[in-house]
Parts: structure tokens; C-alpha cells; sequence
């Protein structure tokens, strides 16, 4: 792996982390809504932008791995 490879792979890792960083305070939502400390309908709202980041995580790592193929033009080795 090239310098300019592993930079691209640093950015898409940041990528895929930023989606996981919002499925935890969404989950920390639903923690304090089974708590009591917030209403019902507040989980199910972090329910459904956990399921759409998970989404956004699986397309940020798929499009790493098509980055990533032996045969991919954006890869340039």
C-alpha cells in the first residue's frame, strides 16, 4: 500500500466511524428512554436514524472494498 492509498484509506475509515459515533448517542438515547428520562417516542425516532446510519456504514464500507478491488480503476496500482 502507497502513501496516497493509506490516506484515502484513513479518510474512509473516518467516514465509516462517523455514522457508528451517531448510532451510539442515538442507542444512549434509547438507554435513557427505557430509563424513564425521556418519552417513548424519542427512542423511536433514535431507533429509525440508527437503522438509516447502519445503512450509511454498509454503503461507506462497501464503497471501500470497490476502492479497494485488484481490478477497480480508483485503484492505482
Amino acid at each position: 500500500m502507497n502513501e496516497q492509498q493509506f490516506e484515502q484509506l484513513q479518510v474512509d475509515v473516518h467516514d465509516a466511524r462517523r455514522p457508528l459515533n451517531r448510532i451510539t448517542m442515538q442507542a444512549e438515547l434509547i438507554k435513557m428512554a427505557l430509563n424513564g428520562d425521556v418519552p417513548v417516542e424519542k427512542a423511536m425516532i433514535a431507533l429509525d436514524k440508527i437503522i438509516t446510519e447502519c445503512k450509511s456504514c454498509s454503503e461507506s464500507l462497501s464503497q471501500i472494498v470497490a476502492r479497494n478491488r485488484p481490478d477497480s480503476q480508483d485503484n492505482p496500482e
